[in-house]
């Protein structure tokens, strides 16, 4: 039969769809045609496949040979469609039985000698197969644990073409060594995420948070950001102490639920920054950018393909701006859509990417160019004009999303010195567990689990605060000080202190609390009476 065909699939962002690879031959001169809108490494399938498979020990069928990746109006990128065309290929030549490719989906890079390489984006490609009814797949033997992750799934794990067609034809499977040398399935281009993302599974040590010396008040409003998924802006001195909470702030985080850990892997799988052996993404990720990234590193896109930027590598986790006031404006603006909708949407003339970006966003500048203003023996020799251009570099839209606004003062010396007086992550980690154990009962049957993420009229209605209680609040917004939104936010931070004191619902001094956590002034009794 000189037709035969199986399944590939393409993968946009984190999303899949299933490709059908046909194979057909004919009569005439030998050629290799390719077609169905695909782009250059795809075009250059057709020598890499046709070397795997004369090196495999297979005859290449010398005739006019046709494959077409369908929908033909589907953009298609990348190698690893180069499984799948190869194997329609030896079906329609014969060489395996038709029938037993046409219900497998593969996802492979063939190397010249027919070695099976890894691909980025295996888990979101299964996904899509099991989404669209397939349950058998063959991957390359080092992504197999990847692909598995998803359930009523076989996976076939494979190290060469050769295996492959030994598999098919029910013949006995040659052993083949290991791959030699480094995988470099997962090296971005320049001008991606490479590096943002440092220990994103976790990794085997997490900072602790009594290490960190006094900022008590700091300490407070990272553990209501961690138990509300609220932002959070750290102003200070040089070496206050910004950076080592920040850090510490994954290990507040509860562990990823199955399907957010699905997510999250899916991201750094189309990214290519899965640690070996490490299939699964099980603890908040943590990014932290450096502030000379461009707005294509930092919210996804760049040229060819776009790619995933640190908003949606930090997907379900923490990204960490330091210096944010040296970062471009332009690149922070950007920051305001997925902080609003929990997803990037980027568009370019062949279409519209859609990527997940549901982090916790973490702020932390100076208050001047020096980094002196405000210090306790001064020392800022910085203009008023200059002070005042530098904070202008945080526009008042994106610092308006932002939940908690916390100054971080220099720690003295006797803080310093002050040993095993700081509560543990873990200490810390119990209570925000506990916090969103209560949040999570209080919405069960709506569609949200963290207080940052519900409605404002829905916390101005169905959950009102206690009488009285949104007093100064009103108050500053009748003033001018506190936007629409912003009193949105402040209910929804006065929510989370409620839930870690243990209160039914928010009292004037939760509110007031959520005001100071805002506004960096204390109300009444403020922060320190309200947390535990």
């Amino acid at each position: 039969m000189p037709f035969a065909r199986t399944c590939s699939v393409a993968v946009t962002g984190v999303e899949g769809v299933v490709v059908e690879v046909q194979a057909d031959l004919e009569p005439g001169v030998a050629a290799f045609t390719l077609v169905g809108l695909v782009d250059k490494s795809l075009s250059e399938s057709r020598d890499r496949v046709r070397s795997a498979v004369i090196n495999s020990g297979v005859p290449w069928p010398q005739k006019k040979l046709t494959v077409a990746l369908s929908p033909a109006s589907l953009p298609k990128a990348g190698s690893g469609f180069d499984l799948a065309v190869a194997c329609a290929t030896l079906a329609a030549a014969e060489q395996v039985e038709p029938s037993a490719v046409a219900d497998l989906v593969m996802i492979g890079e063939l190397g010249l000698d027919g070695r099976i390489r890894p691909v980025r984006g295996v888990l979101p490609a299964v996904l899509a197969a099991a989404e669209a009814g397939y349950r058998q797949v063959v991957v390359a033997e080092s992504t197999a644990a990847e692909a598995a992750l998803v359930p009523g799934v076989a996976v076939l794990g494979v190290r060469s073409l050769r295996q492959l067609v030994a598999v098919l034809n029910g013949t006995p499977v040659p052993d083949e060594p290991p791959p030699e040398g480094p995988d470099l399935s997962g090296v971005l281009p320049p001008g991606a995420a490479a590096g943002l993302c440092d220990g994103v599974t976790g990794g085997d040590h997490t900072p602790d948070l009594a290490e960190v010396a006094g900022q008590r008040s700091a300490r407070r409003a990272l553990e209501v950001s961690a138990a509300g998924r609220h932002h959070l802006f750290l102003k200070g001195t040089p070496g206050a102490g910004k950076t080592m909470l920040a850090e510490r702030l994954p290990g507040l985080l509860p562990p990823l639920t199955r399907q957010e850990a699905l997510e999250a892997t899916a991201v750094h799988s189309v990214s290519g920054t899965l640690p070996a052996g490490r299939p699964l993404v099980e603890r908040p990720p943590y990014c932290a950018p450096h502030h000379s990234a461009s707005m294509a590193a930092l919210v996804g896109g760049g040229t060819g393909t776009p790619r995933p930027g640190a908003v949606s590598l930090a997907h379900h986790g923490v990204l960490f701006i330091d210096e944010a006031a040296e970062m471009s404006s332009r690149a922070l603006d950007a920051l305001r859509q997925p902080l609003e909708s929990g997803q990037v949407v980027i568009a370019r003339s062949a279409g519209v990417m859609r990527l997940p970006a549901r982090l916790l966003l973490v702020l932390a500048a100076n208050p001047c160019p020096c980094g002196r203003h405000g210090a306790p023996g001064g020392g800022c020799e910085c203009p008023p004009s200059a002070v005042r251009r530098y904070r202008a570099r945080l526009s008042g839209p994106l610092l308006d999303r932002v939940d908690l606004r916390v100054p971080v003062e220099p720690v003295s010396r006797a803080e310093l010195l002050a040993a095993g007086e700081s509560e543990s992550t873990a200490t810390v980690a119990g209570r925000v567990a506990a916090a969103r154990e209560r949040a999570a009962a209080r919405y069960e049957g709506f569609p949200w689990r963290v207080n940052s993420a519900v409605p404002g009229h829905e916390l101005r209605g169905r959950w009102a605060p206690a009488p009285g209680a949104l007093v100064r609040a009103e108050r500053d917004m009748d003033r001018g000080l506190l936007t629409a939104r912003g009193l949105d936010r402040v209910l929804r931070v006065a929510w989370t202190v409620a839930d870690l004191a243990g209160h039914d619902r928010p009292t004037a001094a939760d509110v007031d609390a959520a005001l100071a956590l805002r506004t960096g002034v204390a109300r009444g009794a403020g922060l320190v009476g309200s947390l535990p």
